[in-house]
């Protein structure tokens, strides 16, 4: 397997991530893949959490999505442990597929003394080749054993692929005067579009809410992050999501309702855990060079407005142009012209940094390409476009495509 240089847009070093009250985690190195690094990761929950997940729109979802869509459903939104291996995406592998994800059930529930529905897995790696699982219940015992409440950084790395960095978020808050911590990790670096991606997320919380109130917080979270980062427009098959509250040492009483008022800091803070961790999977975008904002306003509504972003961050055209420093704009307008989305071609704006390119569907009198072309250096695009038809407004993110890309994925199972 090839090693990749770490993303020149990469933090300085992992986030320090508060233990949860109620997580316990660790990771250990199986050779499933890869040499000398963890690639196999158990969380248990020994008080129980509740769960809510958000999964891949792929009509060829891998076997462990199919389990965790079945998994929520059957035990109403309880779990007791998570099992996650990178290498190997249990993907396309027909009744084998189905067979590795029961086996990994049943040996994580037997360890840890839970049904098997209680179990939710996740798996991320090359497609099509079937999951040896034969070594799994002697690695998850071996785990076990060892877990801990602070082994972030272990589990982060555990889950990555062609991942140049491990990912992680922390932020903290109160509810109903009781400390609450809300920590996660995610993986990503190629085949990322919106609707998530071959993507990881883990979000852990010892708030005390239900299934379903953690359910709606969690697709309205995904929704502005995770569904709105893409690196190359392809989704995969193996898109995932999870969430879990413990209620350990938090309030008192379980909340359903989301809208819930003693909620509302809770909700801004995992909203910004998961906006961190989907921006640094584009940061680690295959060959990525600049983080790129494209910002859409002046559109018929919100989903015209992400459709139209999409658009422009999925253009080959653009990402080609940001990557090569090219302040080239008339990309921006064709992406837009082929979204087929409402856009007013005489009312279109169009700003490049802090720059105003065009406007009244043409090119300014004072533009000076000069200026666009000193921000199209930096590392941080921004592109912003006003479409002049309503008031939708909506931001994707996404990275340049340079040939680092094409030599990662060229040589991608070797």
């Amino acid at each position: 397997m090839a090693s990749y240089q770490k993303s020149p847009l990469a933090p300085d070093r992992f986030p320090d991530l508060a233990p949860v009250p109620g997580v316990e985690l660790g990771a250990v190195a199986a050779g499933l893949r890869y040499t000398g690094r963890p690639d196999l990761m158990l969380v248990e929950f020994p008080g129980g959490a509740y769960a809510a997940g958000v999964f891949t729109r792929s009509k060829m979802p891998a076997a462990p999505v199919d389990w965790c869509r079945s998994a929520l459903s059957e035990s109403k939104g309880k779990a007791k442990a998570l099992v996650v291996n990178a290498g190997n995406a249990n993907a396309f592998t027909g009744s084998h597929g189905e067979k590795a994800t029961a086996r990994t059930a049943s040996a994580a529930a037997e360890i840890i003394g839970c049904d098997m529905n209680e179990v939710l897995l996740a798996s991320t790696g090359v497609i099509g080749e079937p999951l040896d699982t034969s070594s799994f219940p002697k690695f998850l015992q071996r785990i076990h054993e060892g877990l801990s409440t602070a082994m972030w950084h272990e589990v982060a790395v555990a889950i990555t692929t062609t991942d140049t960095f491990p990912k992680g978020c922390c932020r903290t808050t109160f509810i109903d005067g009781q400390p609450v911590v809300i920590s996660g990790i995610s993986k990503g670096s190629g085949m990322i579009a919106p609707d998530m991606a071959t993507m990881l997320g883990f979000v852990f919380t010892n708030a005390n809410v239900s299934s379903q109130c953690l359910q709606a917080i969690l697709s309205h979270a995904t929704e502005g992050s995770f569904n709105s980062v893409t690196v190359d427009g392809d989704t995969s098959t193996n898109d995932t999501v999870l969430a879990f509250a413990t209620g350990v040492r938090a309030n008192a009483d379980v909340i359903d309702d989301p809208s819930d008022p003693r909620l509302a800091e809770f909700v801004k803070k995992f909203d910004q855990v998961m906006m961190d961790l989907a921006q640094q999977i584009v940061r680690d975008g295959e060959g990525a060079t600049k983080f790129v904002t494209v910002t859409v306003e002046g559109a018929e509504d919100t989903s015209a407005a992400r459709t139209i972003a999409k658009a422009i961050a999925n253009s080959p055209l653009v990402k080609t142009a940001i990557a090569g420093e090219d302040p080239n704009w008339g990309r921006l307008v064709m992406a837009v012209g082929k979204s087929g989305e409402k856009a007013d071609r005489d009312a279109l704006q169009i700003w490049i940094g802090d720059q105003k390119v065009a406007d009244k569907g043409a090119v300014c009198s004072n533009y000076v390409e000069e200026h666009a072309a000193a921000h199209m250096k930096t590392d941080t695009i921004l592109l912003r476009v006003d479409v002049g038809i309503g008031s939708g407004c909506a931001s994707v993110w996404t990275c340049d495509l340079t040939h680092g890309y094409i030599d990662i994925n060229a040589d991608y199972r070797s």
